[in-house]
């Protein structure tokens, strides 16, 4: 009886800690989403491009360069105010924005 119910203790901090950890992955994705949107807005407006292709490119830029997505869209976003985009950035943005170019047409 006593084994039983430390399994069920063991079980029920698991889950908790399980939750714990998608909680905070949700939060992390709400404060990056917006970011993450105005970089696909940038590409849908300067290429032009669905959003579904928009999507596609930047992840494709974030696993070419080894570099999380919101950061890729961060720095896209900050090329609004005159930040430049760091080069193998720019380099796997403008190849795989050809890529897709290529597909479409």
């Amino acid at each position: 009886m006593a084994d039983d119910e430390a399994q069920r203790a063991e079980a029920a901090e698991k889950k908790v800690a399980e939750l714990e950890q998608e909680t905070d992955q949700l939060r992390q994705a709400m404060r990056t989403r917006p970011v993450i949107d105005q970089a696909r807005g940038m590409l849908m407006a300067l290429t032009p491009c669905t959003p579904a292709t928009a999507w596609e490119v930047l992840v494709e830029v974030s696993q070419h360069t080894n570099t999380k997505l919101r950061d890729i869209a961060a720095e896209l976003v900050a090329t609004a105010y005159e930040k430049p985009l760091p080069r193998h950035i720019r380099e796997a943005l403008l190849e795989a924005m050809a890529r897709h170019e290529d597909s479409q047409g």
